[in-house]
């Protein structure tokens, strides 16, 4: 994985770009990592060469999740979406993790604030403990500076990253 560029960033946007480089690099096993906003846009990623060609039409490439954090993106705003929808019916509040386990690896998608979500998708051998452990640690410390200004201000870096990996 690497490290997303932070610069002409604020300072609330390099600090969140910092605490998930420190998420990535502290945690073994990690294959992808993504922060998701409400609406289901991709605002930050542990890959973000990745997003450019998420967007772009491939017909080399097989359809389908392949572990970018693109499509970690959707597939955590599927499953958040679906998850609060369970909540709701069963009256069981707000949904603050889920964790899917698979023969190949596993998925923990966590609420960060006002809809927010934090996706990360793990290999098979990580410590799905330590995992949690960390992903909270960075909901702790990420919750309180992801206002709305700094949602469009990630989102806008994405899309000007895209633009000029186009050319």
């Amino acid at each position: 994985m690497t490290a997303p560029s932070t610069f002409g960033l604020s300072s609330e946007a390099r600090n969140l770009h910092w605490l998930l480089t420190n998420l990535v690099e502290e945690v073994p096993g990690l294959q992808s990592v993504a922060v998701v906003s409400s609406d289901g846009l991709l605002l930050l990623s542990s890959d973000p060469g990745h997003n450019a060609e998420a967007r772009t039409a491939d017909t080399t490439r097989p359809a389908g999740p392949k572990g970018s954090a693109a499509d970690l993106a959707t597939i955590v705003s599927g499953i958040g979406s679906l998850t609060i929808g369970a909540a709701k019916l069963m009256d069981g509040g707000g949904v603050k993790q889920t964790m899917v386990a698979m023969e190949e690896g596993s998925l923990f998608v966590m609420s960060i604030s006002d809809g927010s979500l934090l996706g990360v998708h793990g290999s098979p051998d990580c410590d799905m403990s330590v995992v949690a452990y960390h992903m909270a640690l960075f909901v702790g410390r990420a919750g309180h500076v992801l206002t709305p200004e700094l949602r469009t201000e990630l989102r806008k870096s994405l899309e000007s990253e895209a633009l000029g990996s186009a050319r």
